[in-house]
């Protein structure tokens, strides 16, 4: 019944910036976002949208490397508290802009904007970012799931129409495509980290290494397997800190998808058909014929 009752609840309406698609509150206060003020000390966490778990994950990792480990400090607050999402605005809830302005530093922020919309400000204080990509397939079914639980977004349709839409960038935050070139093509200018969710879940402790040693931490073995347990997805989904169960059924209901889903690699191939699979290799193929970036996804 609490589903049938969310579909009936109206949604964010959506409108372009500099051609990507965005809800309005963002467009309506872009102005602002992009005037946003970085400081030295600020850490980035950049995904595409439901990079799957990726983008939380990430930040639950960094916050345990940060902390040293402390479980405790970490579940100080809900992850939509401890990292402000900068472009994100929602009416009743707040603005992540005002929050990461009220946060003293360090902070460690978030965003899913593409790297040429990325306020000037991170760049001209030569902060640390860090960037997760996940492969498109299971990008594009986690990020519908995602569509059909929160009413911030515009309604997905069908499976079929959000096909459709995925491929053509015609979803919120633009083409998956052009995302992940564009901050691929950033790393070497920049202090950015790129990593790979799929080299994640194959050997977490590597990367949460990989990641402590960008940030400047130096942990030792007994605190990386802690930090592998305790973001492990089985752990996080029941971590009311980090699975979004503060969030009211209103704005995302958890009854149509979890927030925290699946967490694994390949469940496209549960939504894929022949035809939709063959039509997708031929676009991924045209769309990153020109990118190096190619080589590190596999789709077996």
């Amino acid at each position: 019944m609490e589903a049938l009752e969310f579909e009936s609840v109206s949604r964010l309406a959506v409108d372009y910036v500099e051609g990507i698609l965005q809800p309005t509150p963002t467009c309506d206060t872009w102005d602002q976002i992009w005037s946003f003020q970085a400081r030295p000390d600020d850490l980035l966490i950049s995904t595409y949208p439901k990079a799957e778990q990726g983008t939380t994950w990430t930040q639950e990792i960094v916050d345990l490397i940060q902390n040293g480990g402390d479980v405790n400090q970490s579940l100080r607050a809900p992850t939509h508290e401890r990292f402000p999402f900068i472009e994100w605005i929602i009416p009743s809830l707040g603005s992540g802009l005002e929050q990461a302005n009220a946060m003293t530093s360090p902070r460690t922020l978030k965003t899913h904007l593409p790297f040429h919309l990325l306020p000037p400000s991170f760049l001209e204080e030569n902060c640390k970012m860090i960037y997760v990509a996940r492969n498109p397939k299971d990008n594009m079914v986690s990020y519908y799931h995602f569509h059909r639980m929160n009413r911030n977004l515009p309604a997905p349709g069908t499976w079929e129409e959000y096909f459709e839409s995925f491929l053509a960038g015609k979803v919120c935050w633009g083409s998956w495509y052009d995302h992940v070139k564009g901050w691929w093509q950033a790393k070497d200018q920049h202090r950015i980290l790129y990593l790979f969710y799929e080299a994640m879940k194959e050997n977490p402790k590597h990367e949460i290494q990989k990641l402590a040693e960008f940030i400047g931490k130096s942990l030792d073995d007994k605190v990386l397997d802690k930090i592998v347990h305790h973001t492990s997805f089985s752990v996080m989904k029941q971590n009311p800190m980090a699975n979004y169960s503060s969030i009211p059924n209103e704005f995302m209901n958890q009854l149509i998808s979890p927030f925290m889903r699946k967490g694994v690699v390949g469940d496209w191939k549960n939504h894929f058909t022949v035809a939709q699979n063959e039509r997708f290799d031929d676009d991924y193929r045209k769309n990153m014929a020109d990118t190096t970036l190619s080589l590190h996804f596999r789709f077996s």
